[in-house]
C-alpha cells in the first residue's frame, strides 16, 4: 500500500478510535482521581482533570488489517501494558498502580492534544514506518525518554512544554536522520 493510500484510511482509523473512547466511557475515570503523589509534580491540573483512564484486562487495538492497513502486523497483535486514543488511555489490568506507566500514557495525551487528531496519526504512522517499529517511533522515543527522566530523578518538570518542544522539533530530527531503521 503506498503512503498516500494509507493515510487515506486514517478516517476510517480515526472513527474506529472516537468510537472505543465512547464505548468505555462509562469506565473511564479522570487521572487525577487515581491518587498518584509524583504526576500533579508534572502534568497541570488541567491535563490530570481532562485525561480519562480505562482498565481492561487488553488494551483495544484497532482491526488495521481489517480496515485494508495491512503494513503493521506486529503493532496489530501487540499485548501493550497501554494504549493512548485522543483523551482517554487504556492500561491493562494488574498494572493501573504503575505510576510511571501513567506518565508515559499522559505524555501521549499532551502529543494527541499538541498535534490533533489528524496530524497525531499521520506522525505516528510515519514514525513507526521510519524507524521501523514501535519502540523506536518518535512519538514513543519522546515518551519512553521522558518516562526514564521520571522514573531515574527526583527533579520535577512541567511535561507539557518540553513534549510540545519536542514535538516542534521533530521534523528537523528526522531530516538529520535521528529516527531512521538501524
Amino acid at each position: 500500500m503506498s503512503a498516500q493510500s494509507l493515510f487515506d484510511r486514517l478516517p476510517e482509523l480515526l472513527k474506529w478510535i472516537r468510537e472505543a473512547v465512547a464505548a468505555h466511557r462509562s469506565q473511564a475515570r479522570p487521572v487525577k482521581d487515581c491518587g498518584f503523589s509524583r504526576l500533579p509534580d508534572y502534568y497541570s491540573d488541567e491535563v490530570l482533570n481532562s485525561a480519562r483512564v480505562v482498565t481492561l484486562p487488553r488494551v483495544p487495538v484497532p482491526p488495521l488489517t481489517a480496515m485494508g492497513i495491512t503494513e503493521f502486523p506486529e503493532f496489530e497483535r501487540g499485548d501493550f501494558r497501554g494504549i493512548t486514543y485522543l483523551d482517554t488511555y487504556f492500561v491493562r489490568e494488574g498494572l493501573e498502580k504503575e505510576e510511571s506507566l501513567h506518565f508515559h500514557e499522559l505524555v501521549h495525551i499532551v502529543q494527541w492534544a499538541h498535534l490533533g487528531p489528524e496530524r497525531f496519526l499521520q506522525s505516528y504512522v510515519h514514525g513507526y514506518s521510519l524507524a521501523g517499529g514501535y519502540r523506536d517511533n518518535p512519538l514513543e522515543s519522546i515518551a519512553f525518554d521522558l518516562q526514564t527522566r521520571f522514573e531515574q530523578t527526583i527533579d520535577r518538570f512541567s511535561v507539557e512544554p518540553v513534549v510540545r518542544q519536542d514535538l516542534d522539533d521533530l521534523p528537523a530530527r528526522i531530516r538529520k536522520g535521528e529516527f531512521q531503521r538501524a
